[in-house]
C-alpha cells in the first residue's frame, strides 16, 4: 500500500488534446465544442481543471484550430499547434513551448473525454506523487464491454507491468478487464524527457503516449494506474456517442436533484443545464428544459412543458405550463407566469401575476400587479429596445398593447383593448379605444348585398 504525500504547493499544469478533425461527427463545428448540458466539451474539462487550482493549462489544437483558440482565448488559456497528426505523444509534445520553465505535476487530459472530474484528476496528482513516485499515473477504468480498448497489467497494487494495444494482446490479456482511458499525470521533468525517446517505429508510423510507460519500466522506474467509473471517461467521436454522454450527465443530474429534495414528476422528460441550480421542494413537472443560467429558490413550481434560460425564479413562484423565460427574467417571490406568457429581461415583482397569452419584454412590473391574458410590452421599434415600468398593484386589462418607453403608475388600471403610448398616472384608470357604437339591421342588410354580388357571378 502506498501513501500520498503530495504538498499542496506543487503545481499542477494540464495540457488538454483537442487536435483531432473529428470527422464522424460530420460537422462544421469543431468536435469538443460540441455541447453537453448546454456548455461545449472542452469547457467542461476547463472548468474541472480550473476547480483544480492549476496553475497553467494548454489545449493543443489542429484542424479547426481558429474556433478552439476563440473558445478558450477569453478565458486566457494557451494553445499549441499540432500542424501534422502523427498521434498522442507527438500531441503532447507541442505543448512543450508553452510550458517552459514549468516545474510541477502534468495531466494530460482529452477535450473528446468531457466529465472527468477534479477529484479523479486530484486523486491521479496524489498517486503520483505517492511514496513509491511513480513515474506515470494511467487513468484505467472497467467497462462493459472491454472490447477493443487498450488494456492495462497491473498487480494488485496497481504497479503496472506492462500496457498493450487489443490488436496486440494475447487471449489472456483480453480477458483483462481494466482499460486505458489515454488520461496521464507526469512530472514535467519527466515528461518530456520520455517523449523524446519515443519511437514512431509501429504499424501506424505514429508517436503513442503510452509507450512512455514501458520507457520509464526499462529505466528501472514504475508507472501506476488508478480507476475511475467507465462513465466519467466516456469518449466522443460521433453524434450517437454524444447522445449517449448527454443522456448519462442528465440522468446523474437528476438523481442528484432528487436527493437534494426536488420533485421530479417524471425525472426522463426534465433536461437541466450544467450550471442549472435548484432550491428544496422545488416540483418540475413533464418535458421541462433549462438552458444555462438559472436558479430557482426554494418551493417553487415548474409545470409542463417550461422553456427556462438565463432565468432567476423567487421563492414560492408559479411557471406554466408552456412558459418560455428568456435571459434577464426575474420572477419575485410567489408571482406567477402561466400557459404561453414569454419574458425577457423583464422582472415580475412579489405576488404579480402574469397568468396567460403574454409577452412581458425589457419590463419591470412591481409587486402585486395583475398583468390581463393578451397583453404586451411592445419595446422594438425596428431599431432600438425601450423599456415599460408598470407599478405596485397595477392591474392591466386584457388585450392591451403598452407601447414603450411607458410608466404605469401604481395602483393604475389600464381598461382591456388599450393601446397605451403615453404615461399613466398613480390609480388613473386609462382607456385607449373608440366609443362603442351599434347600428342596427347593417349585418342583415350586408349579408344580403354580399349574397346578391355572390348569386351574380
Amino acid at each position: 500500500m502506498t501513501t500520498p504525500t503530495r504538498p499542496d504547493a506543487t503545481p499542477i499544469a494540464a495540457i488538454i488534446l483537442a487536435a483531432g478533425k473529428g470527422t464522424r461527427m460530420k460537422s462544421d463545428l469543431h468536435k469538443v465544442l460540441h455541447p453537453i448540458a448546454g456548455r461545449a466539451m472542452l469547457l467542461h474539462l476547463v472548468d474541472s481543471v480550473a476547480a483544480l487550482g492549476a496553475e497553467r493549462t494548454v489545449v493543443v489544437t489542429g484542424a479547426g484550430r481558429e474556433q478552439v483558440e476563440a473558445a478558450v482565448a477569453p478565458l486566457g488559456i494557451a494553445t499549441a499547434l499540432q500542424a501534422d497528426q502523427l498521434g498522442t505523444g507527438h500531441a503532447v509534445q507541442q505543448a512543450q513551448a508553452a510550458l517552459d520553465g514549468f516545474d510541477g505535476d502534468v495531466l494530460i487530459l482529452y477535450g473528446d473525454v468531457p466529465l472527468v472530474s477534479a477529484a479523479t484528476m486530484r486523486r491521479m496528482i496524489e498517486r503520483l506523487n505517492a511514496s513509491d513516485t511513480p513515474a506515470a499515473v494511467v487513468l484505467g477504468f472497467r467497462p462493459d464491454d472491454a472490447g477493443a480498448y487498450g488494456r492495462v497489467i497491473a498487480d494488485g497494487d496497481g504497479r503496472i507491468d506492462r500496457m498493450v494495444e487489443f490488436k496486440d494482446a494475447s487471449p489472456e490479456e483480453h480477458a483483462v478487464t481494466l482499460c486505458n482511458s489515454g488520461l496521464m499525470a507526469v512530472r514535467s521533468r519527466d515528461l518530456f524527457a520520455l517523449l523524446a525517446r519515443v519511437s514512431n517505429d509501429n504499424a501506424a508510423g505514429e508517436y503513442y503516449l503510452p509507450d512512455i510507460v514501458m520507457l520509464a519500466r526499462a529505466d528501472g522506474r514504475h508507472a501506476a494506474v488508478i480507476e475511475t467509473d467507465a462513465a466519467e471517461v466516456a469518449g466522443v467521436n460521433s453524434r450517437g456517442e454524444l447522445a449517449g454522454v448527454e443522456a448519462g450527465w442528465q440522468q446523474r443530474r437528476r438523481t442528484e436533484a432528487m436527493a437534494a429534495g426536488v420533485t421530479l414528476i417524471a425525472p426522463e422528460t426534465v433536461c437541466f443545464a450544467h450550471d442549472t441550480v435548484l432550491g428544496q421542494d422545488v416540483t418540475i413537472e413533464p418535458n421541462v428544459v433549462f438552458g444555462p443560467g438559472v436558479s430557482v429558490a426554494h418551493g417553487v413550481t415548474i409545470h409542463a412543458f417550461s422553456h427556462i434560460e438565463g432565468a432567476t425564479i423567487g421563492r414560492d413562484a408559479e411557471v406554466g405550463p408552456y412558459a418560455r423565460l428568456r435571459p434577464g427574467a426575474v420572477l419575485g417571490e410567489g408571482s406567477k407566469v402561466g400557459n404561453f406568457v414569454e419574458m425577457k429581461k423583464a422582472t415580475l415583482g412579489k405576488g404579480a401575476k402574469a397568468n396567460h397569452l403574454t409577452y412581458l419584454g425589457d419590463a419591470e412590473v412591481g409587486a402585486g400587479a395583475n398583468i390581463g391574458a393578451g397583453t404586451i410590452t411592445c419595446n422594438y421599434d425596428g431599431f432600438f429596445k425601450y423599456r415599460t415600468t408598470i407599478g405596485a398593484g397595477a392591474f392591466i386589462g386584457s388585450n392591451s398593447a403598452l407601447v414603450a418607453p411607458v410608466s404605469i403608475g401604481e395602483g393604475a388600471i389600464v381598461a382591456a383593448g388599450s393601446v397605451v403610448t403615453s404615461d399613466v398616472s398613480t390609480d388613473a384608470l386609462v382607456l385607449v379605444r373608440p366609443q362603442q357604437t351599434e347600428k342596427p339591421g347593417w349585418a342583415t342588410r350586408f349579408r344580403q348585398v354580399m349574397r346578391a354580388k355572390k348569386d351574380a357571378k
